[in-house]
């Protein structure tokens, strides 16, 4: 056997454990817990453990730990934000994939990310106004030249991605699923390098009409029964790539919210439509926060602040635009791995990444959080200028096997168990070794993440309230706990 058939040989086996690992969490988290009772599900390197169920733990008494006894202290009395979801992007890479998928696993895809009971429950989508890199080309809904938008029709979308967004609205309930949209560049005649790639800005006496041209696109989805929650208002709006880009400073920005695009969109019955600035990474969201929310009527039309996390990790740059505008949601919309290499598609640090990321971000007032495409194929695309990178899904579109990275089961452990509505509340670990966070859900349970990105396990209580249950975090894992709050679900629904 050559080494090309072995490797395929242990993938495929790999697959076979990952497909019934999905079927295993069928109704996972549906279960009544009992009184005293923690309901432990499971992810782990070394094992055939995926979102696996993985027993029940047991509150005990326990009055004061000492301080050699490592603990997770789980407070639901003090509360923070409120979660609106957690999901990934349906670009239209990802429904070119889906729709190049046999009927049965189209049907499994849809099942596994955003059926809440058979899958891990996205609620929270987001789309892409026109075209950007992973799409097969560049294309827009207008003509050269059309300012009064005479010409605009989303014909292009509804081939591919209109279609499939409506499947995943029907799987996960509409009512269930936000789907907010971003541009990636206006339409190269509105901008002043005459490209829709490589940078540049929106010409000045364009504003109106690419304002214009944001609501038709939200009128016109929502027309073909695909409702849009909101938008950013420019993706990544200090990179000039190489593929579809336009930059804005913090006084662009603002200036187009404040003067086009808040007043267009109330004129045109849209005023409800949220709309998030930045939108691009962690490291300058304070200084932008600054340039933009500083001016009162500019901020009067800003619902939240959105940001991804390539570059560095800045954490505390969420805490310190929280802390400075309270009213301010804080949202990561976009994060992915790569350059794509399917050989790397077992690489056990992704999902810890990925789980690095979404604690982190949670403990510092995220509302929100977007993985980029929900599924790729095995080449990371397509993507019309070979950006490729990783997906929690790929699809070999040859065979239609599906192949699940392990971030697919890392983001899981939150988006299954924490659910739009929930607050998240304290957990505190007394380790360096385990992240955590926690949120209490509307329906009254406590859904906490203990990871363990080491290479050795680590015993530990989960505290609340005078009682512990103890159980031990294996190395390179991570586990959702849940369990029933005795003081019911009173936090989870307070408003922001």
């Amino acid at each position: 056997m050559s080494r090309e058939d072995s490797f395929n040989n242990i993938m495929s086996r790999l697959n076979t454990l990952i497909a019934f690992g999905v079927a295993f969490i069928i109704s996972a988290g549906a279960q009544e817990i009992r009184p005293g009772k923690v309901q432990v599900y499971l992810t782990a390197k070394k094992t055939g453990q995926r979102l696996a169920r993985a027993g029940d733990l047991t509150f005990v008494n326990m009055p004061q730990p000492t301080e050699k006894q490592p603990a997770v202290f789980v407070d639901p009395a003090q509360a923070g934000q409120t979660m609106l979801g957690i999901g990934g992007a349906l670009t239209d890479a990802a429904a070119e994939t889906f729709y190049k998928l046999p009927k049965d696993k189209q049907q499994e895809v849809l099942r596994a990310y955003f059926d809440p009971q058979n899958g891990i429950g996205f609620s929270l989508g987001r789309t892409h106004i026109h075209s950007c890199d992973f799409s097969s080309d560049s294309y827009t809904y207008v003509t050269d030249g059309d300012k009064a938008l005479k010409s605009f029709n989303i014909e292009h979308d509804l081939k591919y991605r209109v279609p499939f967004i409506k499947e995943v609205l029907a799987t996960a309930g509409k009512e269930n699923f936000t789907l907010f949209a971003s541009p990636w560049s206006p339409p190269a005649w509105m901008k002043d390098n005459d490209t829709m790639l490589h940078g540049g800005t929106l010409k000045p006496d364009c504003y109106d009409a690419w304002a214009s041209y944001c609501a038709k696109f939200m009128k016109a989805y929502e027309k073909e029964g695909v409702p849009i929650w909101g938008m950013t208002v420019q993706n990544e709006p200090m990179a000039n790539q190489v593929w579809e880009s336009c930059i804005y400073t913090a006084e662009e920005e603002r200036d187009f919210v404040k003067n086009h695009l808040g007043p267009t969109l109330a004129k045109e019955g849209l005023g409800d439509r949220k709309i998030m600035i930045w939108d691009h990474n962690r490291g300058m969201m304070y200084q932008r926060a600054r340039g933009i929310l500083d001016d009162p009527i500019a901020a009067k039309y800003v619902w939240g602040m959105a940001f991804h996390w390539y570059a560095n990790d800045s954490f505390d740059n969420l805490k310190r635009v929280a802390e400075t505008y309270p009213k301010i949601r804080l949202m990561l919309t976009e994060g992915c791995l790569g350059p794509f290499d399917f050989k790397q598609i077992g690489d056990w640090t992704m999902g810890e990444t990925y789980a690095k990321s979404m604690v982190n971000d949670f403990n510092n007032g995220a509302v929100g959080w977007t993985d980029w495409n929900v599924l790729l194929d095995t080449t990371g695309g397509p993507n019309h200028v070979t950006n490729f990178c990783f997906a929690p899904i790929h699809a070999d579109i040859s065979t239609g096997q599906l192949h699940y990275l392990n971030s697919y089961y890392y983001i899981g452990h939150f988006s299954k168990f924490i659910r739009p509505g929930a607050r998240r509340i304290i957990s505190s670990p007394t380790t360096d070794v385990l992240l955590t966070t926690a949120f209490l859900n509307p329906d009254g349970k406590i859904a906490v993440v203990v990871m363990n990105a080491g290479d050795k396990e680590q015993p530990f209580s989960l505290w609340h309230e005078g009682k512990a249950a103890t159980t031990t975090s294996a190395a390179h894992s991570i586990m959702t706990l849940v369990f029933a709050n005795p003081g019911g679900a009173s936090l989870a629904v307070r408003e922001d």
